[in-house]
């Protein structure tokens, strides 16, 4: 584990705090992705709203709900970084940890439905939900964008999470997908 995981666990953090009290419970869990279907200006499908709730309320019981060492029923960050270093430790358990909600919220953040995330899709739902400024956001897109095809596919956005949260390469564009990480 490095200093870099603990710096963008934080980051997460951060943002996943939807209610700013310093704790992660399963209500901000749920209004992460009210956020996400918010931001979108309209509304989803009703599958895709289903999988996504269903998708955080596995992610909060099987991922975050653990790691509440002390019982009370919330999750601070101190044990949200140890809980994420002893369950992210094999880039092989992405399928299972993560790939579903992302899953999901490749579907929210592709506003248009074409497959791809683009730049404006992007900014928007990343500037709206998890307040990533705007000149932050473009260059991590572009950075993210391997194929330099101006959008995101979902092998792309997959990768990118994928590193973010196994990831240890301190120059990886994805260390920022939830806002800029600072030492």
């Amino acid at each position: 584990m490095t200093a870099l995981r603990d710096l963008k666990y934080g980051q997460w953090f951060r943002g996943a705090d939807v209610d700013g009290d310093g704790f992660i419970t399963q209500h901000d869990v749920r209004r992460m992705s009210e956020r996400y279907i918010g931001a979108r200006g309209t509304t989803p499908d009703p599958e895709t709203v289903l999988r996504l709730t269903e998708g955080m309320d596995r992610f909060w019981s099987n991922v975050i709900a653990p790691m509440d060492q002390d019982g009370d029923g919330k999750v601070d960050e101190q044990e949200m970084t140890a809980g994420f270093k002893s369950v992210l430790t094999d880039r092989a358990l992405y399928p299972q940890q993560i790939a579903p909600v992302t899953n999901c919220f490749f579907d929210l953040v592709d506003l248009n439905g074409d497959g791809k995330i683009d730049q404006g899709e992007f900014q928007r739902m990343f500037d709206s939900v998890a307040a990533v400024p705007s000149e932050d956001c473009a260059a991590v897109f572009a950075a993210l964008d391997l194929d330099g095809s101006g959008g995101l596919d979902r092998d792309e956005f997959h990768r990118a999470l994928e590193e973010f949260f196994y990831g240890n390469d301190p120059d990886a564009p994805a260390n920022h997908i939830f806002g800029k990480v600072t030492a």
